[in-house]
């Protein structure tokens, strides 16, 4: 399965813009959004994607209740669990906010700074931040569970 993960897009349409195209044109089958969407607008972007998405807040998301009714409550106060066939997955915003648990995957962001590392059995993954206002640089990841890998796009 390849999924699609983005973090921090705080507002920036462009990029959100681009990074469905790129997720539409790779077939990715979900997308894991990992906080700072900012205002529930942007949530129109998503709605383009030709799959499911899921999010959780993060520190810039004033608008949790806008967010969550314009999302149809597909993002959530995280961590978020989730099971993959034989993989578990959290979603998380800020990694030092997650408990520890036995999961194969992380999938955080709030650094802004892509990231992508293994300890023991898990796989920790940032996607960098999508938005670009802090670093300049825009990117979102793809991650293939059945090859535990993942590729880093720039947007």
């Amino acid at each position: 399965m390849k999924i699609g993960l983005i973090s921090d897009t705080h507002d920036n349409l462009e990029k959100i813009k681009k990074a469905v195209k790129l997720f539409n044109s790779k077939k990715v089958e979900l997308v894991l959004h990992a906080g700072d969407f900012v205002a529930p607008f942007t949530i129109n972007y998503l709605d383009r994607l030709n799959c499911q998405y899921l999010g959780v807040f993060g520190n810039n998301d004033g608008e949790k209740q806008g967010l969550t009714k314009k999302s149809g409550g597909k993002i959530k106060e995280g961590p978020i669990e989730l099971a993959l066939g034989n993989l578990k997955i959290a979603l998380v915003h800020d990694i030092n906010t997650l408990a520890s648990g036995d999961f194969d995957i992380v999938v955080f962001g709030h650094s802004h700074k892509k990231e992508l590392k293994k300890e023991g059995k898990t796989l920790f993954v940032n996607p960098g931040e999508c938005g670009g206002w802090l670093t300049g640089k825009s990117t979102v990841a793809i991650l293939d569970t059945d090859k535990l890998s993942v590729k880093f796009f720039n947007i």
